[in-house]
């Protein structure tokens, strides 16, 4: 996956998921604590420097909080210095939706799990080779599988 995947997925449509997971927001507020209800489910955006997985160095896969999908591999765990936690890959294509962003008077790209829908950051050209991309991620959208 290359920036110009991104751009082209964030324009012209996006991968088919694996599966699908969706729920209303009530049964969502029912597994999910507040911050993350408004994170995944609401677009929000966790504080810099103050998420659970910003510096954590535990060797596993990240899943998507709300349904588990496996998103991202530690071992493409980058040290961004942005506050959040940041990766240069998914662990498949398909489980990462990508969509254009204009809000906050920026153009940013936006990523969510494919399978649920749940918002999880945003993903940048600015990452390490190979891919170039860096995936920022907030730490309330995702959980360690240990």
């Amino acid at each position: 996956m290359k920036w110009t995947d991104v751009l082209t997925f964030a324009t012209k449509g996006n991968l088919t998921p694996p599966k699908r997971v969706e729920k209303t927001d009530e049964e969502w507020k029912a597994l999910l604590t507040s911050e993350e209800f408004v994170v995944t489910r609401k677009h929000g955006t966790e504080r810099a420097w103050t998420g659970e997985y910003c510096e954590a160095h535990t060797p596993g896969l990240y899943a998507c909080r709300c349904c588990g999908t496996p998103l991202f591999d530690s071992r493409t765990k980058l040290e961004s210095g942005t506050g959040w936690p940041s990766f240069a890959s998914s662990v498949e294509e398909n489980v990462i939706k990508y969509t254009k962003d204009t809000s906050y008077g920026m153009t940013r790209v936006e990523v969510e799990c494919s399978v649920c829908d749940a918002h999880l950051g945003h993903v940048f050209p600015d990452g390490p080779p190979p891919t170039g991309l860096r995936y920022c991620i907030n730490s309330a959208s995702i959980k360690l599988m240990e």
